[in-house]
């Protein structure tokens, strides 16, 4: 089966339904949600709308868990925050309740879909580097063989292996190897931190094991405008151009 994963949507609809598009494209069978479907963006009702009608699972992301009152935000820097309580009160019902069920993880066979490290799930831990990754050989006996995570908002890869640690992974499409365990961070489909403004997304293939990264231009202006027209932080905009 062909799966399409993303995550850090951050209510850009503009980015999730460019991204939408090229998964129908590349013959996605199953949509996964990472989480972090709202907080940043201008268009938070219509993320949901358009995750819960497409994505199989969706695992619980931080800014879904503040806006749903399940975790303390009192930390996050002012513009975050001043976003999740837009977000809080803006929501329909529904969605707000959906946000509230979502799980913290979902693991199926050989894959586990979590936000953040799965070290422990609940405390949305940051994985963006090996020396991260290499935490994770803590728990390796329970590690699924490939485990899909959100949240640093980049594109990574990493290949775990008891005897030699944590490995970068550089490549853009690769194949899963027999004896290791890979950890694979998807990027953010609505707000890139990596210097490239398009969104991103991730393809597995479950019989062959092949993994790519992938890109989906979309209307940059469009999704900043909004933002701008809005009580949010117009830095939130700006940054959509240049992917940070």
């Amino acid at each position: 089966m062909r799966l399409g994963i993303v995550s850090d949507i951050h209510a850009n609809i503009e980015a999730l339904q460019a991204c939408f598009e090229a998964m129908d494209a590349d013959g996605v069978e199953r949509t996964i949600c990472l989480g972090d479907v709202v907080g940043y963006g201008a268009s938070p009702n219509e993320a949901c709308s358009m995750v819960r009608s497409r994505a199989a699972h969706t695992i619980l992301g931080n800014h879904d868990a503040a806006v749903a009152g399940r975790m303390d935000y009192s930390y996050y820097y002012h513009a975050a925050r001043h976003a999740l309580d837009l977000h809080a009160k803006q929501l329909q019902p529904e969605h707000m309740e959906w946000l509230k069920t979502l799980p913290y993880q979902i693991r199926e066979g050989d894959v586990h879909f979590c936000h953040g490290s799965p070290l422990n799930v609940e405390e949305f831990d940051y994985i963006f580097a090996k020396d991260q990754a290499a935490e994770c050989l803590a728990m390796w006996s329970d590690m699924a063989e490939l485990t899909l995570i959100g949240h640093s908002h980049l594109c990574k890869a990493f290949a775990l292996s008891p005897e030699t640690g944590a490995r970068d992974v550089v490549a853009q499409k690769f194949e899963l190897r027999k004896g290791w365990k890979y950890i694979i961070s998807v990027g953010s489909v609505g707000q890139p931190r990596d210097y490239d403004p398009r969104a991103s997304y991730v393809l597995f293939d479950t019989e062959t094991k092949v993994l790519e990264f992938k890109r989906a231009v979309y209307d940059v202006k469009a999704s900043a405008d909004k933002i701008f027209a809005s009580d949010l932080e117009p830095n939130f905009g700006h940054r959509l151009f240049i992917g940070v």
